[in-house]
């Protein structure tokens, strides 16, 4: 018989990049009693990873857990960005509601929509908490009808409509429930929580079943399940039988070993949980998310969505540069395979796959952020590796037509710069599908595009609108392949020597363009050192020094200016890079180069490659 576990509550927060979730978790942590008074504690403490802490951004869902008058309330901080939307569904079926947070200021933003259209699709009851009302230019009774108005668009019913509205300033410590009420603390957003969200139900008296919706790991233990219980319970010791829903030949028994429960920030060590608790169990082998432990005598798996396919692939290539080995830790191809393949133990929206060569790897992912917060952990690690031009994943119809990844893009600029973003878009295939004034002078575009087409467009835009554009976008499905698109107007500077750039080279090569290094920087023939102004690459010698006559003083070279090189950071140089060319990074330096090096080769490829174009 199914029953309520009323001293539980299993809430998810959602909300789109910088609205101000992590830090609302920070605050329920702090008000429950979670830390000591005197208790040190970082800014948004949940952010646990340094790439998450320097971007602002979540990219993997953290459980944590606080106690309010005897309730435990389970809360599950995800992900906002579309890149890790596979996280999202997932975590989704652990929890019985959810808490919308948006910016008083910013309104509902496009990210919000993709998680609360699943929550919407799922019947979650929804708390909306508009945050950050104590902003000088917060609005939040009109945020309010945006927010109503989404919901409007995404088809809620009658009674999700009805849902409570809470403000709060996470950053100041308090919610309220009208606007005119006295802010105090988050005693308003706990009640809500108790009594708007349902308890868990379950049947306490059937057999275990448990759904791992996440995946941790450490070094210690291996792998690590996380999950609800829907049914029954676990205990230590337990034999249970693993099964999934979308591979019926699994059937694999095994021991619970260690089970804990989610406290403030640890997990601590449980011997028995039951329905409603969200759990993580350690010490199985070969556990996967979507996979269901259950008892010996029934074994049942609880379906549960796909994960959602790559749509973006590049490849990961040993370092084979003249520099080759100098500035990493891991450089061989073991070490590369290992660490990729070790990456699939919790990242699941990831796809590695071996080539004909065992010097590159094809590794797929949501999106261009999604692969480069790889690229970052890796190359902090102390991994050094080389990779091509993302690119993106083709699939055929029934009639063999040629489909591909679409997105839609949802952009606020300055009413000045709308023409240009237009005009750009346009070029790479994407069509205009909405445009409205918001305010302050911004104009909101909406475009569907190919995903293709978006792959180094991000600086473009930046420069395009002095940095004041905001571009978010969000996976659209599959649709007929929009034809070739040309990315990069301009060439690349090509070094032509191997060696170390000298000042009078460089004030040479200047005129040619816009420069990527400085003097003193070791380079090698192939490097890519800037950017031209024009279509075609110009190779240049940046360590060539004066010829010294009778007349000439060598002192007269410090009369040269040199303009400040441009400094890309590893999503503009992956941005940069074309089809021929390749990323060398290491732990201290991203390097672009042509991947041949040797400029005869080059050369014979390229009028290859025309040959067949005019074939």
């Amino acid at each position: 018989m199914k029953t309520k576990r009323e001293d539980i509550r299993n809430i998810a927060i959602i909300a789109h990049v910088d609205h101000g979730k992590t830090t609302l978790v920070d605050e329920l942590l702090k008000q429950s009693g979670v830390f000591r008074e005197n208790q040190e504690i970082a800014e948004r403490v949940m952010d646990s990873n340094d790439i998450e802490r320097e971007r602002g951004i979540t990219i993997l869902s953290k459980n944590t857990a606080v106690h309010y008058k005897g309730t435990k309330i389970n809360i599950i901080d995800t992900p906002g960005h579309a890149d890790f939307g596979g996280e999202v569904e997932r975590v989704l079926k652990m929890v019985n509601g959810v808490i919308l947070v948006v910016d008083a200021f910013e309104g509902a933003m496009p990210q919000t929509k993709f998680v609360l259209k699943k929550a919407l699709e799922m019947n979650l009851p929804v708390i909306v908490c508009i945050n950050k009302i104590d902003r000088p230019e917060a609005r939040p009774k009109e945020v309010i009808d945006e927010v109503l108005e989404l919901f409007i668009d995404l088809d809620a019913s009658e009674e999700q409509l009805e849902c409570p509205f809470v403000y709060a300033s996470a950053k100041a410590g308090y919610a309220i429930v009208e606007l005119e009420d006295e802010q105090k603390d988050m005693e308003p957003l706990f009640e809500t929580i108790v009594n708007y969200i349902p308890a868990p139900e379950g049947d306490s008296d059937a057999d275990t079943q448990m759904l791992v919706s996440t995946i941790d790991y450490n070094e210690y233990v291996g792998r690590i399940g996380i999950g609800k219980i829907d049914n029954g319970s676990l205990k230590v010791n337990q034999e249970v039988v693993i099964v999934n829903a979308h591979d019926p030949e699994k059937k694999k028994r095994v021991k619970v070993s260690k089970l804990y429960e989610f406290d403030g920030l640890s997990k601590v060590e449980v011997t028995e949980a039951g329905i409603g608790s969200i759990v993580a169990v350690s010490g199985i082998e070969g556990i996967h998310i979507g996979d269901t432990l259950c008892s010996p005598e029934n074994p049942v798996p609880i379906p549960f969505q796909k994960i959602s396919e790559p749509t973006i692939a590049m490849q990961f290539i040993v370092n084979d540069s003249p520099m080759a080995g100098q500035e990493g830790k891991f450089v061989t191809s073991r070490h590369l395979r290992d660490r990729l393949f070790r990456e699939l133990n919790t990242d699941v929206s990831l796809r590695v796959e071996e080539t004909d060569t065992t010097e590159s790897f094809k590794v797929s992912g949501r999106g261009e952020l999604h692969l480069s917060v790889l690229i970052e952990n890796m190359r902090r690690e102390g991994y050094e590796f080389a990779v091509s031009k993302a690119e993106v994943l083709y699939k055929e119809d029934e009639q063999g037509r040629k489909l591909e990844p679409m997105e839609l893009a949802y952009i606020d600029v300055p009413e000045e710069f709308s023409g240009t973003v237009i005009q750009k878009l346009t070029q790479r295939k994407g069509e205009l599908q909405g445009m409205a004034m918001s305010n302050g002078g911004y104009t909101r575009l909406e475009f569907s595009i190919p995903s293709r087409g978006l792959i180094g467009y991000r600086g473009e835009f930046m420069t395009d609108t002095k940095g004041n554009g905001i571009m978010n976008t969000i996976f659209d499905g599959y649709g007929p392949f929009k034809g070739e698109i040309q990315y990069r107007k301009q060439g690349s500077i090509i070094a032509f020597e191997t060696g170390e750039s000298i000042t009078y080279g460089l004030f040479n090569a200047q005129e040619r363009g816009v420069l990527f290094i400085g003097p003193g920087e070791k380079v090698y023939s192939g490097m890519v050192i800037g950017q031209t102004g024009k279509a075609e690459d110009v190779e240049v010698n940046v360590c060539k020094k004066k010829q010294l006559t009778n007349t000439r003083a060598s002192g007269s070279d410090d009369a040269l200016k040199l303009t400040t090189p441009k400094i890309l950071s590893l999503e503009e140089s992956l941005e940069f890079i074309d089809t021929d060319e390749l990323l060398e990074i290491t732990p201290k330096n991203l390097r672009i180069r042509k991947k041949i090096l040797d400029p005869t080769l080059r050369k014979r490829a390229f009028i290859r490659k025309q040959q067949m174009a005019e074939n």
